[in-house]
């Protein structure tokens, strides 16, 4: 249990649950896509998000595991919409195939938590030939953000809603390598840091909101985009690093917050109707907050954006098909 309760101007603070903050909040009639649903605050937002009538598709890696969410949740919420889609952010080509079934459900796409992500791994490469944190937790939003643009307007425009991109972020974006994003050195195996390749990549989730909020104005478009820091939080998240892990189980008990919590901010930046017209923000304890200079560099955001789309044109050659599937 944390020693002050401190609320902000949202009326919520860091112990504010992802119930409390959606409290009397109906979502009936919109459609959300979680990706990463099946361990932590990607469980706890689809089960809320389902609590108050959104109909949920979990992206996941592991079906089995999604299935499993889904009858829990709907044991609790009977009459939950909830659809399961496999879903491996470190390939393109399974990004890929998860827009094209969402696109044969035939719904409108009011929602995109791109909230799955991996912590301080050891260096590796992912399916595409890029290092696996940037890969998953930076390009696979990327790409899956890009793919159902598209479905996200047409909703916008045919309903009058206001769409909502939701980037879980990190606090840890702060400690970024120095130059931001080493677009030289993505792959560099021999000045990689997990930890600071983390915060890269977390300091990308908060350039790529950015910069698809300056597009959005530029368009006219009533989509918001916004990121996020969850909180300090009792997941899984640092199993491959084990001290971590050691202080999860002993101290987190104590001073971490709970997934009811580190929900929390997610749910509000997703759903409360304080957020609405909010774009290009950064949130953490379902308040407005600030982050670091670095992230108000438009130059870099779209250098990023530019960067992005090059890797994926590179390695994925339907790309320009897959666009105009999803038109």
């Amino acid at each position: 249990m944390w020693p002050l309760k401190w609320k902000g101007a949202s009326g919520f603070s860091a112990w504010s649950t992802a119930e409390e903050v959606t409290e009397g909040v109906d979502g009936a009639g919109l459609t959300a896509i979680v990706t990463g649903a099946t361990s932590g605050i990607g469980t706890e937002t689809a089960r809320v998000l389902a609590l108050r009538g959104v109909r949920v598709i979990m992206g996941v890696r592991n079906v089995s595991a999604g299935n499993e969410i889904k009858r829990s949740i709907i044991e609790e919420v009977p009459g939950a919409q909830i659809d399961v889609f496999e879903l491996d952010l470190s390939s393109m080509s399974s990004v890929a195939r998860f827009t094209s079934k969402f696109k044969s459900l035939n719904v409108p796409l009011n929602i995109l938590i791109n909230n799955a992500g991996i912590f301080g791994t050891p260096f590796s490469l992912s399916h595409d030939g890029i290092e696996m944190q940037f890969a998953t937790n930076h390009i696979g939003h990327f790409l899956l953000t890009y793919l159902l643009l598209e479905n996200m307007k047409k909703t916008s425009i045919e309903t009058g809603i206001e769409g909502r991109i939701v980037n879980v972020s990190s606090m840890a974006h702060r400690i970024t390598y120095s130059e931001g994003i080493r677009f030289d050195k993505i792959n560099d195996e021999s000045t990689y840091n997990g930890w600071l390749a983390y915060a890269q990549s977390k300091f990308a989730n908060i350039l790529h909101a950015n910069e698809l909020s300056r597009c959005f104005k530029e368009d006219g478009v009533k989509i918001t985009a916004n990121s996020l820091h969850p909180g300090l939080i009792l997941t899984n998240l640092p199993r491959h690093r084990s001290f971590l892990n050691v202080i999860n189980n002993t101290l987190g008990k104590l001073l971490l917050q709970n997934v009811q919590q580190g929900a929390a901010t997610t749910c509000y930046v997703a759903l409360h109707p304080q957020v609405e017209g909010l774009t290009g923000r950064y949130f953490s304890n379902s308040n407005l907050s600030k982050s670091s200079s670095k992230c108000d560099n438009s130059e870099l955001a779209k250098k990023l954006w530019d960067f992005s789309l090059s890797l994926i044109m590179d390695r994925l050659p339907n790309f320009d098909d897959l666009l105009k599937s999803n038109l």
